[in-house]
């Protein structure tokens, strides 16, 4: 009876990714390429495509094919934002139909709006139908240029498990390490790299497996609670 914990396998953390302005999923699950498959084998990734056709010319045009995709429409200064609450519901919809999730992985717009769902749905204005997101993973990220949105979703400081990936020479560097300041001990790897998905030197491969691994404790650890709490329920019953 001993051993029967020890060979129960260990669920993985399934994440939703959420790709990049004018790009697509598939494009995110090939960037990601770049990472060992031993890193990726240790989560589920799923990878949808943004609701809405990219409307104008794409980033990746010439080194990824399309259709490309975008989450959501903003003005020249990204401060206005156009089909965002209908984006919300989208994922919302997305995460019913497929989860449930534990985490969200974004790179570039899908990191600017990972990073804001979790304050977002602490809130009540975002994800109300599906459980809390528990982890993140934020690639080339930034809070939200919309005042509105930016002021509800970093109104508290957001207390689970983070990611952040930043690139010396990304142009959202700046707006990456004011993203920090939101959340409570962000893990954070650093690369030499522009605006993009780094390959993993041998510091930011430990530094990835060692929060993988603190991330799967704690999906263990909850999970063998809730056991806990449903045994009890039925011998109280």
């Amino acid at each position: 009876m001993g051993g029967e914990v020890e060979i129960r396998e260990q669920k993985k953390p399934k994440f939703l990714c959420l790709h990049g302005f004018r790009t697509s999923g598939h494009i995110l699950k090939t960037q990601l390429h770049k990472w060992p498959e031993f890193v990726l084998e240790k989560l589920d990734l799923v990878f949808p495509d943004a609701p809405y056709p990219g409307a104008g010319k794409s980033g990746v045009e010439g080194i990824f094919d399309p259709p490309y995709y975008e989450w959501y429409q903003a003005s020249k200064e990204f401060t206005e934002y156009t089909n965002f609450n209908e984006c919300l519901e989208y994922i919302q919809e997305f995460m019913i139909k497929h989860g449930p999730f534990d985490g969200l992985l974004g790179f570039s717009q899908g990191a600017i709006l990972s990073a804001a769902l979790p304050g977002l749905q602490a809130k009540g204005l975002a994800l109300t139908k599906v459980p809390k997101i528990k982890f993140l993973i934020i690639i080339s990220g930034a809070k939200l240029k919309n005042e509105t949105f930016s002021k509800k979703a970093f109104a508290d400081t957001i207390a689970l498990p983070s990611l952040h990936i930043l690139g010396d020479t990304d142009f959202l560097k700046p707006h990456g390490i004011t993203l920090l300041d939101s959340f409570v001990d962000p893990v954070v790897i650093n690369h030499p790299k522009g605006h993009t998905i780094p390959r993993l030197d041998e510091k930011n491969l430990e530094l990835m497996l060692g929060f993988l691994e603190k991330i799967q404790k704690e999906l263990t650890d909850q999970e063998a609670q809730e056991e806990k709490c449903s045994e009890n329920a039925l011998e109280n019953n």
